[in-house]
């Protein structure tokens, strides 16, 4: 089976997607910018003792994601599948209320730390004429804007522009480059602001409606994403999770469904 790097999986949908792919075989490499696994997380992960290692790696330093690289290659023997999912949200706040600190971390984790992982990536499985590169897309991706999440909407929408265009940069090296569109999800994300504190916006009706409506849990998400990445041979690939058809079902439905996130 494929051999797996993930930045940002020691939690969220990142930590359930190397769940997956360890289940369906493959080997995996999780980080994050803690120096071990927590004792919870190997706990959950005792099952799959020598088919995962652990590399600290913080995105917005190029040097660390090289070695994210380069120790995973040393492992595995090669990297097949690379998956930049390391992200940071910002306070519910307007963008010019932001601190400074917020709006550095926001964007040099989710653009500069997604293209360093992806120029990393893309010039290591070049020389081997194979490999695939994914980025996890989210609120902005699609145009939407969502007044107070703005500059956590402008990294995203970065993002699908540069992985479209890395795509078109690939062809015909035998690299491919796609996208993982999620959809909305109850992840530490929704549930608490930057700081560790509650989050702002969970405590908003019209947003808890919408949220219930929508959203799922990153496990069921995983379940979908990783047989799809592994039969994918396709170039700019976009992986949908919550299509339109499959929301507005579900809004059609709303009434009848009792499995309420938040």
């Amino acid at each position: 089976m494929k051999n797996i790097v993930i930045t940002g999986s020691t939690r969220g949908i990142g930590f359930h997607m190397a769940i997956e792919f360890l289940r369906a075989g493959c080997s995996v490499t999780l980080s994050g910018r803690g120096e071990n696994l927590s004792d919870s997380v190997k706990s959950t992960l005792a099952t799959y003792i020598g088919k995962y290692i652990y590399v600290s790696c913080n995105v917005q330093d190029k040097a660390s994601l090289q070695n994210l690289w380069d120790v995973s290659s040393a492992k595995w023997g090669q990297v097949d599948i690379w998956i930049n999912n390391a992200g940071q949200n910002v306070p519910h706040k307007f963008s010019w209320e932001t601190d400074e600190e917020y709006t550095s971390n926001v964007v040099g984790t989710n653009i500069v730390g997604m293209i360093y992982g992806s120029q990393v990536a893309a010039a290591e499985m070049i020389k081997r004429g194979h490999g695939a590169i994914y980025s996890m897309e989210g609120l902005g991706s699609n145009n939407m804007i969502q007044v107070k999440t703005i500059l956590y909407g402008t990294t995203k929408h970065a993002l699908t522009y540069f992985m479209k265009a890395l795509a078109k940069e690939l062809e015909g090296t035998g690299v491919i480059a796609g996208r993982l569109s999620p959809g909305m999800m109850l992840t530490d994300f929704i549930t608490k602001a930057p700081d560790g504190e509650a989050s702002e916006v969970i405590s908003d009706e019209k947003f808890r409606k919408i949220f219930n409506i929508l959203a799922d849990r990153p496990e069921t998400v995983a379940e979908f994403f990783i047989p799809k990445m592994l039969q994918n041979t396709k170039n700019n690939a976009q992986i949908i999770w919550l299509t339109n058809m499959k929301a507005a079902w579900r809004f059609m439905t709303a009434g009848r469904r009792k499995d309420r996130l938040i």
